[in-house]
């Protein structure tokens, strides 16, 4: 086990060195810079000595060799786009949104699908299996883009029920909306998962043979079903957030949330690469904690994996 984790740390710094090379390399990749955009139309003199403050006017490989020993001190730099903002304060500001939206949503992703996949497998071919698998399906085919629009209209603005736009901290119930529109493919395909598994579960020789011996429906489903039949969807979480959390960008600016998402953006559109490359790295370190995490739940619900790990 303790080789497994060591093993998996390693990968993980691995990943994290791979995902800030490329995205160095696909942010010096954009046309013009952080200084020569239409946005910020500067004169030459002023421009040039912009580029020098930061290091810009250095060789490609200098400025990637001071970036990443700027990251691995933990200080990806200031913003050239808010200038005399670090990028860390950026981030502070920021990802506490950010994060309460992607957890409340694969909350919301988690508490909704399985339910729902447990029902349709429990069902299976009838009524209710159709019923919840379709949804399941258009919660796949429906983006949050188109989700989220509909959602504020119906619920906000002719029911009047919950916030539309903006976050406030004290009112919960902002954050209602974001949190079903970004966690609805989640849910979606949570549910499918656990339909699968449980299903595999429940053609078991070991379920015929409790069955054969009386054991009640719900006792059945829970010590002998559940926590087998869930195992593709707990696997499933660790990409999941991945998806989440990316996901995040577009739907804070669908309801104009103070999260990551809208520096992000105008990070990229005036090749901002401090903040860029923090907010990546950032994400990056979130997923690989999330699936690491993810394969420790697996482990503990099939012990048959921690001998083979």
């Amino acid at each position: 086990m303790l080789a497994n984790i060591l093993q998996r740390l390693l990968q993980g710094l691995l990943v994290l060195f791979v995902l800030y090379t490329i995205t160095f390399f696909l942010i010096k990749a954009l046309p013009g810079g952080p200084f020569k955009s239409a946005e910020r139309a500067i004169p030459e003199h002023i421009r040039l000595k912009q580029e020098a403050y930061y290091g810009l006017d250095k060789p490609t490989y200098v400025q990637y060799a001071k970036q990443l020993g700027n990251l691995l001190k933990g200080d990806p730099g200031t913003s050239t786009r808010l200038e005399g903002r670090a990028v860390t304060e950026i981030i502070t500001q920021g990802f506490p949104v950010s994060l309460r939206l992607g957890v409340l949503a694969m909350l919301f992703a988690i508490v909704t699908g399985i339910p729902l996949g447990v029902i349709a497998a429990w069902k299976r071919n009838t009524l209710l299996d159709y019923s919840a698998m379709g949804l399941a399906m258009v919660g796949i085919c429906i983006p949050a883009f188109v989700v989220g629009p509909l959602l504020a209209d119906f619920f906000g603005r002719h029911l009047q029920l919950v916030p539309v736009m903006g976050w406030n901290p004290s009112m919960p119930s902002s954050l209602l909306l974001p949190s079903i529109t970004l966690g609805l493919v989640t849910a979606a395909y949570i549910s499918r998962l656990t339909r699968a598994g449980m299903l595999d579960i429940l053609n078991q020789d070991f379920i015929r043979t409790a069955r054969a011996k009386g054991v009640g429906s719900f006792r059945l489903l829970v010590r002998h079903c559940l926590r087998g039949g869930i195992i593709p969807a707990i696997a499933y979480i660790g990409p999941a957030f991945a998806a989440v959390i990316s996901g995040a960008v577009v739907v804070e600016s669908i309801f104009a949330m103070p999260g990551l998402g809208l520096h992000f953006i105008k990070s990229i559109e005036v090749g901002d690469a401090p903040v860029i490359l923090g907010v990546v790295m950032l994400y990056g370190l979130l997923i690989i904690i999330a699936n690491f995490a993810t394969d420790l739940i697996g482990i503990w619900l099939n012990p048959r994996l921690r001998g083979s790990r």
